[in-house]
């Protein structure tokens, strides 16, 4: 791939979607030297007057058509999931920018994810989805000592993908979950760890429990089995009582020992009896400018010098699709589609 050349000495970027993860990735992106936030895209007239006035140098618009004139360099989308395809795809169509990031999941079933990957390797650039995890500093020792053999040849894993969003909510209640499901908002970040940690793998069996009927996923359990042979458990929920952060970690059962990992902390049982533990502040957790949580900051900062230098990232939409063709694979197999 061709090294990319900056415009004037800045990266101008625009963001797509203004609302939690929009401007968490806008904050970020104007910390850092290399980037000028150029446009934001916004269907809200609410946000956008608000936007006017709070960002006297950056252009407002509600279409992102109206980006296509702009010279940008990337384009981050941050708009709900539902949105993803329509609007990656229009981007790519109407030659926007060709540098594209996304925030997780790539889209809302495999066959758009699909899709998604056609139009990158046709139109070139840099992309990137947004599982944050990868660049965690607990998650990414605990790669490291995996491919280091540590714990010996792993054997089995369990999964879990836990928050307190909706503890304590009832068919009676006024509040709904989101109609994009439990594996799509948090369990997906269990299924991309996963897939960097052992590779690819087969979903055997899955279960998925509803608080309002069929309608709604807000739970889900199911079995895999790497093609390594290795035997998996996830179990993901978003109504689980002590979670006021969503969570993610993995028990990994090896031949020669235990590992714990999650996002705040690393344990390590060996056979021989030795312990280690490591915590976030035992890892160098620090970034230049921390915002919502230090794996932003840094997935942030690999986009952008993916895009400045001219390569590939992780994880890149191809790498992303697995996870929506998994979740795809965990429907089907609990009877929901099929």
């Amino acid at each position: 791939m061709t090294c990319f050349k900056l415009s004037g000495d800045q990266l101008k970027v625009a963001v797509v979607g203004f609302g939690k993860m929009g401007i968490l990735h806008a904050g970020i992106l104007n910390a850092l030297p290399k980037v000028q936030l150029v446009a934001v895209c916004e269907k809200s007239g609410l946000i956008r007057r608000f936007m006017k006035k709070l960002f006297r140098d950056v252009f407002v618009v509600d279409d992102v058509g109206e980006l296509s004139d702009l010279g940008l360099d990337a384009v981050y989308v941050t708009t709900p999931i539902s949105c993803h395809f329509a609007v990656v795809k229009s981007i790519y169509d109407l030659g926007v920018a060709s540098n594209v990031f996304v925030e997780k999941p790539l889209a809302s079933n495999y066959g758009e994810a699909r899709e998604l990957c056609d139009l990158a390797r046709k139109f070139g650039g840099v992309n990137m989805v947004g599982y944050m995890r990868r660049f965690s500093v607990t998650f990414r020792k605990a790669k490291k000592l995996l491919n280091q053999g540590v714990i010996g040849e792993p054997v089995s894993f369990s999964a879990y993908a836990y928050s307190s969003d909706f503890f304590g909510i009832d068919e009676n209640s006024k509040v709904r979950t989101p109609k994009v499901g439990v594996l799509r908002d948090l369990g997906c970040h269990a299924i991309d760890l996963a897939l960097w940690f052992f590779g690819d793998f087969k979903v055997k069996g899955a279960k998925i429990g509803s608080l309002f009927g069929e309608g709604s996923g807000d739970s889900a359990s199911f079995e895999v089995e790497t093609e390594a042979g290795v035997c998996g458990k996830f179990d993901v929920s978003w109504c689980v009582d002590g979670y006021r952060m969503p969570e993610v970690g993995f028990t990994v059962e090896g031949s020669g020992g235990v590992m714990r990992v999650n996002d705040d902390a690393l344990e390590l049982t060996l056979k021989g009896g030795e312990k280690f533990r490591w915590f976030r502040h035992d890892l160098k957790d620090g970034v230049g400018f921390w915002l919502g949580a230090p794996e932003y900051y840094r997935e942030d900062e690999c986009f952008v010098e993916a895009v400045i230098r001219g390569g590939s990232v992780e994880a890149c939409f191809g790498s992303a699709a697995k996870v929506d063709r998994l979740i795809d694979e965990v429907l089907v197999k609990a009877g929901r589609v099929g």
